[in-house]
């Protein structure tokens, strides 16, 4: 979340990532994927197809084309091809320090008026011979900072050919962009991720094609089915055998709308995958699936579970004891996995995606019997609501010799402004401007407020101005302290595209030197203890930490997949406890990420709230859910007596400091 973390012009990723979410209903699994596919592919394929006919070439491969062309630093050198047989444009890119080093195309006029098309394509081979990625990024004039371009890249391996399309309005994937004007269109750039290697490429073509307000095609792996009351099979959900059921060394047969698997007496891998046709489950709304199995035949036997997704696999999760005959059991695999995340531990931690779910794995030890199971039902949910542990919001997880130094209720009417401020810089989206009247105390609780609400950065009319006000709050300048628990209890909101945080940040102190006071690096530190991109459902949040800057020595470890369900009241409980070497994230009263490594910051840190829109993997604003409320009811911070610092707590009053 820190401000001066670059948003750089280039995301490497292969394929196009279109998501259609659309509820299933019971009874139509496979039908209904199959529809919403076809349909799918009939409105924007006809689209992608008519994408292909009329073109216009924006440079021709021959004598004249250098005029326009205009390399972007001296690491890139071309040539106009001088073989019939492979016409094009010859770009060879030598290492060296540019980060994305490439070759620009200029119009003949002062922009391209491609107002009847909707895309870019360029025709690529790569030369060299190692893989590379090549980004084809179509340009508007306008302010940088606002990022008027949209990218698309493509993979090529040796010798490989093949075209990267840059639809109008879309980036990255082919996900929503910046709203191009296609009939301002001043520069064309093809580049690579600079490298310690020399790179190649030939411009086989770039030409303009498609019909004006063009979308993206729809990849069927990319269609997303919500379950209707979660249930995923059984309870009159149809399904194919031959397109949902891959078995190994297992005989599996429909019985009167049930799934028999019969496990042979064997010593070889034994177990059966089941999926849908294509696409994914988005199971957002739960946190956990539970698959109901019953033993059909004469021998106990011990059945293992497992989730795949889209992010990875989850554990395998075995039942509690062997399923006796004739008895059902229920075998729960949640989403948060069977332990915390460990920094460095791949196994450790959750790698599920909620929203893409691919496939359920039945598995049993091999035996010398056979042994029969039918498979019941396979139900999305989410559990009971726990009871949070007794120390939570009362003390530090661990023991020690602890002294609350932070205790903010926000019970007065007022924001005490010794203590925080609503004003700050937004560097994380450019329609959004922080507004003090977007920050309400009211009920004994504080809400940062998103609303569709015209006015200017900071509420001052020389600021920039944008369509969207959010409340903000930091303790910059008023409060820091190095090494303790800090704590928040919060509500997510919930309208599409918000971006909540409860995150620190360094604060050297009034007399260390400006651009080193929060500075990542020499010991400091940014610690995301809870950041949530409100696509991801209630359950599922970021911890990250970020240091040695945000340049080319940028580091970051966390996990995007931390899943936690909100107490009774619909609030998560989030807490870092930080001590030297050690960083220990815990949510609702249980650990859910550490990290002990010398690395972690030994310089005070101050708080900061956030709530813009975007972040990297969000879906776009709905103005008809807005405002929408990210709410926090008490900050409470301790100190371990023997890591206290004279420093720690709040800073001496600003000139004017007070309420608001």
């Amino acid at each position: 979340m820190h401000p001066a973390f670059p948003r750089l012009p280039i995301m490497v990723r292969k394929g196009n990532k279109s998501i259609v979410e659309t509820p299933l209903k019971r009874g139509s699994a496979a039908t209904f994927l199959m529809f919403a596919v076809a349909l799918a592919g009939a409105s924007r394929g006809t689209a992608w197809a008519q994408a292909q006919t009329a073109t216009l070439p924006l440079a021709e491969m021959k004598p004249g084309v250098e005029d326009h062309l205009r390399p972007n630093c001296n690491q890139v050198v071309f040539a106009l091809s001088k073989d019939p047989k492979t016409p094009g444009i010859n770009v060879r890119v030598n290492p060296g320090k540019e980060d994305f080093p490439g070759l620009g195309l200029v119009p003949t006029k002062a922009v391209w008026d491609l107002s009847k098309f909707g895309h870019i394509t360029a025709k690529l081979v790569n030369t060299g011979k190692d893989p590379i990625t090549v980004a084809l990024r179509v340009d508007n004039d306008g302010d940088w900072k606002d990022n008027p371009w949209n990218t698309e890249t493509v993979h090529l391996a040796p010798g490989e050919s093949q075209p990267v399309t840059a639809i109008f309005g879309y980036s990255y994937g082919h996900k929503r962009g910046f709203a191009l004007k296609p009939s301002a269109i001043n520069h064309l750039l093809l580049f690579v991720v600079g490298s310690d290697k020399s790179q190649s490429f030939r411009i086989e073509s770039i030409e303009a094609g498609g019909p004006a307000g063009e979308q993206p095609p729809i990849d069927p792996d990319d269609v997303r089915l919500v379950p209707k009351s979660g249930v995923m099979f059984g309870d009159g959900v149809l399904f194919d055998l031959g397109s949902q059921l891959a078995a190994s060394n297992v005989q599996p047969l429909v019985v009167d709308g049930k799934l028999r698997l019969a496990f042979p007496a064997s010593k070889e891998e034994q177990g059966v995958t089941y999926k849908l046709p294509s696409g994914a489950w988005d199971l957002r709304e739960s946190l956990q699936v539970t698959v109901t199995l019953k033993n059909m035949g004469k021998e106990p036997i011990l059945p293992r579970i497992r989730l795949r997704s889209k992010g990875g696999p989850s554990d395998w999760v075995s039942a509690k004891a062997p399923i006796l005959p004739g008895k059902s059991e229920g075998v729960v695999v949640k989403f948060e996995g069977t332990s915390s995340a460990v920094i460095g531990k791949k196994e450790t931690g959750s790698h599920i995606t909620s929203d893409a779910i691919t496939a359920v794995d039945v598995a049993a030890d091999s035996a010398g019997v056979e042994r029969v199971l039918y498979l019941e039902s396979i139900r999305a949910t989410a559990p009971e609501v726990d009871a949070l542990p007794d120390w939570v919001g009362k003390k530090p997880p661990v023991p020690g010799d602890w002294t609350k130094t932070l205790d903010e209720e926000f019970s007065d009417s007022t924001l005490d402004t010794s203590l925080w401020s609503p004003f700050g810089e937004n560097y994380y989206d450019k329609v959004s401007h922080w507004s003090r009247e977007n920050v309400i105390l009211k009920d004994g609780v504080l809400m940062l407020r998103y609303s569709k609400k015209p006015g200017f950065q900071n509420d001052d009319p020389k600021r920039q101005k944008s369509d969207y006000a959010a409340g903000y709050l930091q303790s910059w300048d008023h409060w820091a302290q190095r090494y303790g628990y800090f704590e928040s209890r919060m509500k997510l909101p919930k309208a599409p595209g918000l971006w909540p945080a409860f995150w620190m940040m360094p604060d050297r102190g009034r007399a260390d030197k400006p651009d080193h006071r929060q500075a990542t690096e020499d010991g400091g530190m940014e610690f995301d203890i809870m950041e949530h991109l409100t696509r991801w459902g209630p359950y599922r949040y970021n911890i990250s930490l970020h240091y040695d800057g945000y340049g080319v020595n940028h580091k970051a470890v966390g996990s995007d997949k931390i899943y936690v369900q909100p107490d009774k009241d619909g609030y998560l409980t989030c807490g870092l406890l930080w001590t030297p070497g050690s960083a220990v994230f815990y949510c609702n009263g249980k650990e859910v990420l550490r990290w002990d490594d010398p690395r972690i910051s030994n310089v005070p840190e101050h708080f900061i709230f956030t709530l813009p829109s975007g972040g990297w993997d969000n879906n776009a604003l709905d103005d008809l859910k807005l405002p929408s409320d990210f709410i926090v009811d008490y900050v409470r911070v301790w100190q371990r007596k023997d890591l206290a610092l004279p420093t720690d707590g709040k800073k001496p009053p600003l000139p004017g400091a007070g309420k608001l």
